[in-house]
């Protein structure tokens, strides 16, 4: 871990330099069209302070952070069960799959015309958005991780007449967990990319709302502090998501072992 975290810390140390050289040392890359350090500091001053796009940078990180979680968690409270049973029942797979698949390739920016016409242009129709995106994701890999559990495993499971119950919290649960835990990291990062899209029209504040007003201001200063603020946003969340995800998988092996 030491060695990893001195490698990414020199990647991130010789980018730096770069970016350094090529704005502000050879003048390379003129300022309007990449900002050198300097300018995206007074950017991050700015923001930070006097405030930009309607709110401050703590606003506008609240803002997306709030929409974020709240659409993810919306999304795994309706794919991870959606998903489960799929995988479990050919006949509610037989029924859902078919309207699924009508969805299933419809990109989720496709529904930002709709989400504002329903619910307006308030919170709820972004994270609408957000559900679509994160939905999808998380519904496909526990479909897939409920299908790869062993087969002998569901065998012995009704051979013992487990309850339904328990054996959605005992066997399809544990099995699919690797498989789901894969659907959330790629629905959280759908979310993020929803997210700045979603915001970029009809948000009052948000870092899509900082991206959208810098943009117009021709302040790209800003926009890469916007960038970036989505990039450690992003990293965070993915980050607390695999502390999770280690915990539930190492839970879930220490269950199997005790019971075995």
């Amino acid at each position: 871990m030491p060695r990893r975290v001195l490698i990414g810390f020199v990647t991130i140390l010789v980018v730096c330099i770069l970016w350094y050289g090529m704005t502000t040392g050879l003048g390379i890359i003129p300022s309007g069209r990449f900002p050198s350090p300097a300018e995206t500091w007074s950017a991050l001053i700015h923001v930070s302070g006097r405030g930009y796009g309607g709110g401050d940078l703590a606003i506008h990180v609240y803002t997306s952070l709030r929409l974020v979680v709240l659409g993810f968690l919306f999304a795994i409270a309706t794919g991870v069960p959606l998903g489960l049973l799929m995988g479990w029942s050919r006949r509610a797979e037989a029924f859902i799959n078919p309207i699924f698949l009508i969805i299933r390739p419809i990109p989720p920016l496709a529904w930002i015309p709709l989400a504002i016409l329903w619910l307006g242009l308030g919170d709820a129709a972004k994270m609408m958005v957000i559900w679509f995106s994160a939905f999808v994701p998380s519904v496909i890999n526990t479909y897939a991780g409920v299908r790869n559990i062993d087969r002998p495993v569901l065998e012995a499971a009704y051979m013992l007449g487990m309850p339904k119950a328990r054996f959605v919290t005992e066997v399809l649960v544990p099995g699919a967990s690797p498989m789901m835990f894969t659907g959330l990291r790629l629905s959280l990062q759908a979310s993020w990319t929803t997210l700045v899209a979603a915001e970029l029209v009809g948000a009052f504040y948000g870092i899509g709302r900082v991206l959208n007003v810098a943009q117009q201001d021709l302040y790209p200063g800003m926009i890469l502090v916007g960038m970036i603020a989505v990039a450690i946003l992003g990293w965070s969340t993915t980050k607390a998501l695999g502390m999770a995800e280690q915990r539930a998988l190492r839970w879930n092996t220490a269950a199997l072992a005790a019971r075995g």
